[in-house]
């Protein structure tokens, strides 16, 4: 009986920490995915991130709560992981984790590394819109 009521408060508790549905459309980095969405157009977010950067996890919050806002509802934001997709980083540019990299369709638009302010990434993110 405990069991049962220890798993059920952990089901519970996790119900109300699970953020509310995003209106950008956050993704782990796919070659393809990232090519359509740029052959669409679309405004597109490249967050080049690691598990262990400290940096990366005050970026992740900040990257959260900008992408639920309506003027980034059609921002596609991929995830690139910094040490499993070593490939990409270099691809992309990049040297270090926690770069975010900004495109309209096939144009880069901005980038930033190891940007904190939330004020500075969304004016970084809005550079995709045009």
């Amino acid at each position: 009986m405990r069991r049962r009521f220890l798993i059920l408060a952990a089901l519970l508790a996790g119900s109300t920490l699970v953020a509310p549905a995003r209106a950008a459309d956050v993704t782990p980095y796919d070659q393809g995915a990232f090519a359509a969405a740029e052959a669409a157009g679309k405004p597109i977010l490249v967050a080049i991130h690691a598990s262990w950067c400290p940096v990366c996890a005050k970026q992740r919050p900040i990257l959260s709560q900008l992408e639920q806002q309506p003027a980034f509802k059609d921002l596609v934001v991929f995830m690139v992981d910094f040490d499993s997709q070593k490939n990409v980083v270099a691809a992309m540019g990049a040297r270090k984790q926690s770069t975010l990299i900004v495109f309209h369709g096939n144009v880069e638009k901005g980038r930033s590394v190891g940007d904190t302010n939330a004020a500075t990434i969304q004016e970084l993110l809005a550079k995709s819109m045009a």
